[in-house]
């Protein structure tokens, strides 16, 4: 099938496929998960053996990636943008050892915050590390990219970045799939040290890295992602970044546009495109979902006389994701009105779903805690953030993977009792067992409750590297094991947790209660998939 309907995040996934991977190392964060489960369910990729198991968190499937290319395989990481902060150390490190085998980092950007904590754009990430960013403007350039990134990786023998924001990632296209690439052999590095970053050895690695920047701009000039389109009125040029320009073209019939347009989809900036352009016109317009990162750029690159519009001049707006409605706003185009919402269309606030154990644990955490009053309980992220909301109310800080841990350690540093803290069973063994270390190195006095739901369960029911496993992690960090407790949340045991947390906040040192009860809906699709196989048997 040379033909195929995907989501952005999926035709990344095959591009990879079909661009010779050996390997996809990812943890599950919305808007990325969707790369690694086409993988995983790739009859080619299963039938290749590309490894596709998750990681236990994106600096670990960072390294892992980098492993495999190390090995002269071409490997593949993916993860949202937060989780590029998590392995931003690996990240930033990896563009000075270079790779032997290509590895791509995908990185999928979130503006208007649909399901993150914050805006952030992955650009500057890249540009900070001096390596090649992709951006592509629909799935059919997500596809064609991914399969190409691996050979530009190898070209210039560093990680290439392939940045996408929600929107692409979660729409759906036409594809036209490329001749299938055959995996790399086994294949060591040529320097041996070239992975050793001491001092004497990184100082040269990070010269290699500066003498290759001329390469990479000259790369990005006669890129075929990179063109400038004419236009029959000067009177404005745009420059229009990967989905921007697709949102460009919707502005006018045909998606003919009638100024001087700059399609950027590689980068950095090829320059010489870009006085190019300024030539043609002396206003510049920069549409870029995210940070106004070629915007700010620009303003080095031109004479005070060349006007520079954007997110950064009010043409635009800072705050959340670029839309066609908003680009047609920035050139002056009248976009209809919409249909009216009648009033008794009410959004619905998320909510837990019905009878989830989560909901089961905050109200016996409420009980436990009422004779204290509010602002006790520090959370993380995950499925149970929405005890922030009502009916609940119950937590009171949400900031990254891992925090609740460590803040509920600072608050009982600074005297707070109790202290309370909540995380799941997947992001306690993704950030949260360090955390966990340091309080038990002091003995601080505070309650981790670990909600295990026995699977990732706000990106889908993805697997858990904690099931299982968690009260063997918890005695082998060092927790007492008499105040390492377990319960089952459920409405009937509703007295007993109550009575279980309560003892526990009564103790002056490291307590752990895990709260144990498979999600439902993976237990629903679990009991689905057991009794299709048992019909098929009878």
């Amino acid at each position: 099938m040379n033909a195929l309907l995907l989501l952005g995040d999926e035709a990344i996934a095959q591009g990879a496929i079909d661009g010779g991977i050996s390997g996809v190392y990812a943890y599950p964060g919305t808007p990325s998960t969707e790369i690694t489960e086409y993988i995983q369910e790739s009859e080619l990729a299963i039938e290749r053996n590309v490894h596709r198991e998750w990681s236990a968190n994106e600096k670990t499937a960072m390294e892992a990636a980098l492993g495999m290319s190390y090995s002269g395989k071409r490997s593949m990481v993916c993860m949202k943008h937060v989780g590029l902060n998590v392995a931003a150390d690996a990240f930033i490190n990896a563009a000075i050892t270079g790779i032997n085998g290509g590895l791509v980092v995908v990185v999928a950007d979130d503006p208007s915050m649909h399901s993150s904590q914050n805006e952030q754009d992955s650009r500057f990430y890249g540009q900070f590390a001096m390596i090649p960013i992709l951006e592509p403007n629909d799935q059919q350039e997500a596809y064609d990219m991914t399969y190409e990134a691996f050979d530009l990786s190898e070209k210039y023998h560093m990680p290439v970045m392939l940045r996408i924001t929600t929107r692409l990632a979660h729409s759906r296209s036409g594809i036209t799939r490329k001749q299938v690439k055959n995996q790399n052999d086994l294949k060591m590095p040529a320097d041996a040290k070239q992975f050793v970053l001491l001092p004497a050895i990184a100082r040269k690695r990070y010269k290699n890295l500066l003498d290759n920047q001329p390469g990479l701009e000259k790369s990005a000039l006669e890129s075929a992602f990179n063109k400038i389109t004419g236009g029959s009125d000067d009177s404005l040029g745009i420059i229009a970044c990967g989905i921007a320009y697709n949102y460009l073209q919707e502005c006018f019939e045909d998606g003919n546009i009638p100024y001087p347009t700059l399609k950027l989809s590689q980068y950095p900036i090829p320059a010489e495109l870009i006085h190019q352009l300024a030539k043609k016109s002396e206003t510049i317009l920069v549409l870029e979902d995210g940070y106004p990162l070629v915007e700010e750029k620009l303003k080095g690159f031109f004479p005070t006389a060349t006007q520079i519009q954007g997110k950064l001049s009010g043409q635009l707006p800072r705050y959340g994701e670029l839309t066609p409605d908003i680009v047609a706003g920035s050139l002056g185009i009248t976009i209809p009105a919409g249909a009216v919402i009648p009033g008794v269309v009410q959004s619905r606030p998320p909510a837990l779903c019905k009878g989830c154990g989560h909901a089961d644990l905050y109200h016996a955490l409420n009980d436990a805690l009422d004779p204290y009053g509010k602002g006790h309980v520090f959370s993380d992220i995950g499925c149970y953030t929405l005890g922030a909301l009502p009916p609940f109310d119950t937590i009171n800080s949400c900031v990254d993977m891992g925090a609740s841990v460590t803040m509920a350690k600072g608050a009982a540093d600074a005297g707070l009792q109790p202290a309370v803290a909540v995380i799941g069973d997947s992001t306690f063994t993704h950030s949260g067992m360090t955390g966990l270390l340091d309080a038990i190195n002091e003995n601080s006095p505070i309650t981790l409750i670990i909600s295990d739901n026995s699977t990732t369960g706000m990106t889908g029911g993805q697997t858990s590297a904690a099931t299982g496993r968690l009260e063997n992690i918890c005695l082998g960090l060092g927790v007492d094991p008499g105040h390492l407790k377990t319960m089952v949340p459920l409405r009937k045991n509703h007295t007993e947790m109550v009575a279980t947390i309560t003892g526990e906040l009564n103790h002056r040192g490291v307590s752990v209660i895990i709260a144990q009860r498979e999600c439902i809906q993976t237990a629903a699709r679990r009991k689905k998939l057991a009794k299709k196989l048992e019909e098929q048997k009878s």
